[in-house]
């Protein structure tokens, strides 16, 4: 029995009641798996350069979070403390192993067991969970059986890439078939003579979704801070090795800042009382949480050149991770942000970082500055955007104006509540 998701006598599933559905000890035990793979990951980014390098990474990532996101709907619909759901999350978690260790080479020697190992995740938990749905009569038995259908045909793509090709033919192999699973959800699981599945249809417990996305955040901050100290660790603590550390280390608490200062605490609010849960997960965490986790990486790949470096200049390499790394997260988070806002306002605070991370990566490209002035830069402008929102969301500008300037921050309060009433009478006044 789960606080807020019973588990009827008997039965694996679980029927949603609206309240709390903590997180298992044995979720959080399966976490420890993607540790590692995060871990992976920003290796084989450091590891290989260029466009294609770049796409592979990508594809690997996909993967380890399609694998990490179906798991978690799945522990939504089942009860990870009753032992048939505890043996699948403990094979899941054997796969995931696998598959992680595979990725260093998944487009070399090793590209077989890492597809072999990823089908075998997808494919045997939705028909695991399909069986149990079907048995049980649950609303959702129908889109699990879909989801199924769709693993089986990505599931050739995956297996003939791994067999039939090399490098860059394989990724073309592995690409369609993302496309074909991420499409999945895009299109209700659409199949040939049937209508699609409505997310209005997929009953799921929205906070349990909220904090198990919350969580892989922390997981993908924790390998930042893993990497950033195990690389000073093998360096001289010398001034340059330890203004590089505090550079990394305030970078990711700056991070962490602005996911979860606001964020994922108004997330957590919107999908808990929202009237289709579903629909929020769908778009709000299963997608545009990829971005976020991404951007995360790139910033751990980044922390680990700088502190490799620290006295040399700033490379392509570095200004690539670290400006393209910032800037997709601050995208992720202000896409992910825009849902649980009333007036669906991307956070200004993010446009203006977005801006100045563009102008920094053009300006270090032209002057070569020292590793350690680009960096702390760059944690300058995460500072602005967490400064920024911080001050908006606890207290805000026009307050503090008002109680400094007086008759300027009057007129200032006027204009703001009279823009806010027009962006409600063009929305409806009704939030998202």
């Amino acid at each position: 029995m789960s606080e807020g998701g019973k588990t009827t006598q008997g039965s694996v599933l679980r029927e949603q009641m609206g309240g709390e559905m903590r997180v298992s000890y044995l979720e959080l035990f399966f976490d420890l798996v993607y540790v590692f793979a995060i871990t992976q990951i920003s290796h084989f980014l450091l590891a290989h350069h260029g466009l294609v390098a770049l796409i592979e990474a990508l594809a690997i990532f996909a993967a380890v979070w399609w694998a990490w996101v179906y798991t978690t709907w799945a522990a939504n619909w089942a009860d990870p403390e009753r032992v048939p759901m505890r043996i699948l999350l403990l094979l899941v978690m054997l796969g995931s192993l696998v598959m992680a260790a595979a990725t260093p080479h998944a487009f070399g020697e090793h590209g077989l067991a890492f597809a072999l190992a990823y089908v075998a995740i997808q494919l045997g938990r939705s028909l695991f969970l399909a069986i149990l749905m079907r048995r049980q009569r649950h609303g959702a038995a129908r889109t699990m059986g879909r989801i199924a259908l769709f693993f089986a045909v990505s599931g050739c793509f995956w297996i003939a890439g791994a067999l039939f090709a090399e490098d860059e033919t394989r990724l073309a192999w592995w690409i369609a078939a993302l496309l074909v699973e991420y499409s999945g959800p895009m299109l209700g699981y659409r199949v040939p003579f049937r209508d699609r599945v409505s997310p209005g249809e997929w009953s799921i417990s929205g906070g349990h979704m909220a904090e198990r996305c919350a969580l892989f955040i922390i997981i993908a901050l924790g390998e930042g801070i893993v990497v950033t100290g195990a690389t000073f660790a093998g360096q001289p603590f010398t001034a340059p090795h330890i203004l590089g550390f505090l550079a990394a280390f305030t970078g990711s608490v700056l991070m962490w800042w602005i996911y979860f200062d606001v964020g994922a605490k108004r997330g957590a609010e919107l999908i808990e009382h929202h009237a289709e849960p579903g629909r929020i997960a769908r778009s709000a965490y299963t997608y545009l949480h990829m971005p976020i986790v991404f951007g995360i990486i790139g910033g751990a790949v980044a922390d680990e050149l700088l502190l490799a470096h620290p006295a040399s200049e700033a490379g392509p390499g570095l200004i690539f991770a670290l400006c393209g790394g910032s800037g997709v997260y601050l995208i992720g988070i202000g896409l992910f942000k825009r849902f649980a806002n009333p007036f669906r306002n991307f956070p200004m605070s993010h446009r203006y970082g977005l801006g100045l991370f563009a102008l920094l990566a053009l300006w270090a490209s032209l002057m070569e500055p020292p590793a350690l002035t680009f960096g702390w830069l760059a944690v300058a402008i995460l500072a602005m955007v967490t400064l920024w929102e911080w001050i908006s969301f606890h207290g805000g500008w026009v307050e503090r104006f008002e109680g400094r300037f007086g008759a300027l921050g009057r007129h200032l309060r006027r204009v703001s509540e009279r823009a806010e009433a027009e962006r409600s009478r063009r929305l409806g006044g009704k939030p998202d």
